[in-house]
């Protein structure tokens, strides 16, 4: 049995969209399943929402997402979702930065820190906090 830990995201609409976009920046499959699908709604005009969707990267990163129906409180936002490689993942770490970055607000730039690494922070254009950071080249012995 495998066992995983997937960040799952909540919003009041708007899910699928989100989805796509994180598909977009991270790549791999997503699914998607609608309340309609399910026979789980209670508002017809809400059929079409996301109940659940998840993506699974190339890399085997989950990310979970659905819509919360208006007959339920929502409660956005809250915590970050942290990205964090090694020096050898920069290059695909920057590519997601840029992404998650687009139409979003940065509030830390992608930056040498003062521990070395590469830190930064943001909130993307869906309301998700993120931090990426890439660990600093090994020290060389010279």
């Amino acid at each position: 049995m495998t066992t995983y830990l997937a960040p799952y995201l909540s919003f009041r609409d708007g899910a699928f969209d989100a989805m796509q976009h994180y598909q977009r920046v991270f790549g791999g499959e997503l699914t998607r399943a609608t309340f309609a699908d399910y026979g789980m709604a209670e508002d017809p005009a809400e059929a079409d929402k996301t109940m659940h969707s998840q993506l699974v990267t190339p890399t085997g990163w989950r990310l979970m997402g659905a819509d919360t129906p208006s007959s339920m409180e929502h409660t956005p936002g809250g915590f970050s979702v942290s990205l964090s490689g090694e020096a050898e993942d920069a290059e695909h770490l920057h590519h997601c930065w840029d992404g998650l970055a687009e139409g979003g607000e940065v509030q830390e730039k992608l930056d040498v820190a003062p521990w070395g690494d590469e830190f930064g922070m943001l909130t993307d254009r869906f309301g998700v906090h993120w931090m990426v950071n890439i660990a600093g080249a090994p020290a060389t012995d010279g």
